[in-house]
């Protein structure tokens, strides 16, 4: 009985040793498959990152204590398995992350703008209104760093990539911030991953050259761009939603993109943006358009220059622009011209109150103390076209200073622009439709208007001095030289005048012609050279309120008026001759001689 008993004990023992051990095994095990369960419930829900801190926990510390185990084995096979998934999985979130920012980085590039504007916007108002410059930061300062702030940064995030959905904001509202619109966790993760797998130059080589290739295809202006300003627009928000993500990068992360890479990424961007805008802008044969284009620029070149990227470059290509800009202003102005000049009657502003006198002295700066005294009615001596066009040289001088805002530029770099445009405007545009126009209307008061324009450069100079942008170590340059458009238009119109007097000569002795069989002569001369020397007297009248430092002698007078004077008599005096005898005139009666010798007396009496 105690043999059978002791027995019974042994077995009892054994049995407790071998649940002892099942248990103690199982207790080592059992953590082991719950991380396993653990790792695949994460990749499950593509939690990749924890799944990878779970795979190294279990491979490094629970899989060792039961390693003979054949269901461990099994585990750890799978294992580089698993590290690959993982791989695969972060890459193609990765993937998802760089088409996300393709297709929105002009989304992130107008936002991008939209703050600079502001923020330019808030800089106007500061310098207007210095006192309230410390009530109010700036949007950058109250971010505390120029840099965009990361939006759910840490590499546990387990959102997905892309971009987040962001509503059009209206004008008045704050605009987003650009890191808004962005989810930067699957860089971050993708490149933590493969950090610890080991495979960290892999995935810096990967992305550089996925982001050059998204680079280029930005850099590719479209083929219509040129039309409209939303074409040029949208082509901005696209480079500049990229190096904004770039920037963001190069400061978020330890040395995914380093400087260097940034550095040669955006001289590729420079040289190609440059080129795609002078070829494009060269297209543009409105100014109103290429004022637009600068204006974009501008806004451009301090989006990205708020970032640290370098656009000198772009202020000087801004200055190939500018010419162009004036060249699109001189076609402009040059039809405003011709319009003006073939408009105006070429007699005198007649003024009948005080109201239309102060009127036209506004419009053009013209000082006559005695015409000032004169009662009214009365006229100025120039016509409407010399007022207007002083008007139009001042609104393209306005035009050309327009482009001059923002440019940032030190006098050193501005070339003069609005004199010697200004100087172009006279002599290249104004000048054609001047001398066109002399062909073909009063010839004296284009003499006596070409008197006045030249005297008001001194006004234009005050007026190009005190209009923003002009800086003041510029204030001495600003200098317009009389050009000799109007010099020559009076030398021109002075030179057609005694073929013109000729011509009007003929024109007043034909209508009516002379009625030779008349049989009583009139009691004075005819109506038709009554109207003749009437005409002939204003020709030579001698001109007034001329400006104070012109001549009288310098317009119909002197030896240009002695000689017109001459050749009207002497032609006068020939067709009165040709007249009496003309083959036609077969006969005629005395009461006609007498009437032509009143004729002729009337001219000698005038003559002298």
């Amino acid at each position: 009985k105690l043999i059978i008993a002791m027995e019974e004990l042994k077995q009892c023992r054994l049995q407790q040793r071998n649940i002892s051990a099942t248990v103690d095994k199982l207790t080592l095990c059992l953590p082991v498959l719950e991380m396993y369960s653990k790792l695949r419930e994460q990749m499950k829900s593509k939690r990749h990152y924890p799944a990878l801190k779970t795979l190294e926990h279990l491979e490094h510390t629970y899989l060792p204590q039961v390693s003979h185990y054949r269901f461990c084995k099994i585990m750890v096979d799978n294992i580089p398995k698993l590290r690959e998934e993982i791989k695969e999985v972060s890459m193609s979130d990765l993937k998802d992350f760089l088409e996300s920012i393709r297709k929105h980085s002009d989304k992130i590039g107008e936002t991008a703008m939209k703050q600079a504007q502001q923020q330019r916007n808030l800089d106007n108002i500061v310098s207007q209104h210095p006192r309230i410059s410390g009530g109010k930061k700036s949007k950058k300062e109250a971010c505390g760093s120029s840099e965009l702030e990361v939006k759910n940064t840490s590499p546990m995030s387990e959102q997905d990539s892309g971009i987040l959905d962001v509503e059009d904001e209206e004008e008045d509202e704050e605009v987003p911030g650009a890191q808004d619109l962005v989810d930067f966790s699957p860089v971050y993760r993708c490149l933590h991953i493969y950090s610890v797998l080991g495979a960290r130059e892999t995935f810096e080589n990967y992305y550089r050259k996925q982001r050059r290739k998204q680079a280029r295809l930005v850099l590719q202006p479209p083929s219509n761009m040129h039309e409209t300003l939303d074409g040029y627009r949208k082509y901005f928000n696209q480079i500049v939603g990229f190096f904004v993500v770039e920037d963001h990068i190069l400061h978020t992360t330890q040395g995914l993109v380093n400087r260097a890479y940034i550095d040669e990424l955006w001289e590729m961007a420079l040289s190609k943006t440059i080129a795609a805008l002078r070829t494009h802008s060269s297209y543009c044969t409105d100014p109103s358009l290429v004022l637009d284009l600068k204006n974009l620029i501008v806004l451009f070149a301090d989006t990205l220059q708020g970032y640290g990227f370098p656009v000198n470059q772009l202020f000087d290509m801004l200055l190939e622009i500018q010419d162009q800009y004036s060249e699109t202003l001189l076609k402009k102005w040059s039809g405003v011209f011709r319009n003006i000049l073939d408009s105006d009657n070429y007699s005198p502003i007649p003024v009948t109150n005080e109201e239309v006198y102060k009127k036209i002295v506004g419009q053009f700066p013209f000082q006559d103390a005695e015409l000032e005294k004169q009662p009214f009615p009365k006229k100025f001596p120039f016509s409407e076209f010399v007022p207007k066009v002083y008007n139009q040289i001042k609104e393209f001088i306005y035009a050309c200073l327009k482009f001059s805002e923002d440019l940032h530029l030190s006098s050193t770099e501005v070339d003069d622009p609005p004199p010697k445009s200004t100087n172009l405007l006279l002599t290249r545009t104004l000048s054609p439709p001047l001398q066109n126009v002399i062909k073909r209307k009063n010839l004296v008061q284009i003499i006596i208007n070409t008197t006045h324009p030249p005297q008001s450069c001194k006004f234009l100079e005050e007026f190009i001095t005190n209009t923003p942008p002009v800086l003041p170590e510029t204030v001495h340059t600003t200098k317009l030289y009389p050009p000799p458009t109007f010099k020559d238009a009076r030398h021109a119109a002075e030179e057609e005048t005694p073929p013109n007097l000729n011509q009007k000569i003929d024109q007043f002795l034909q209508l009516p012609p002379p009625d030779w069989m008349a049989m009583e002569p009139g009691s004075k001369a005819s109506p038709p050279l009554v109207d003749l020397i009437g005409f002939l007297r204003s020709t030579f009248a001698p001109p007034t309120h001329l400006p104070g430092d012109v001549d009288v002698h310098s317009t119909m007078s002197g030896k240009v008026a002695q000689t017109a004077c001459m050749s009207a008599c002497k032609h006068l005096s020939t067709s009165l001759m040709q007249l009496l005898l003309e083959a036609e005139v077969r006969q005629l009666t005395l009461g006609a001689l007498q009437q032509f010798n009143l004729d002729v007396e009337e001219c000698e009496r005038k003559a002298q």
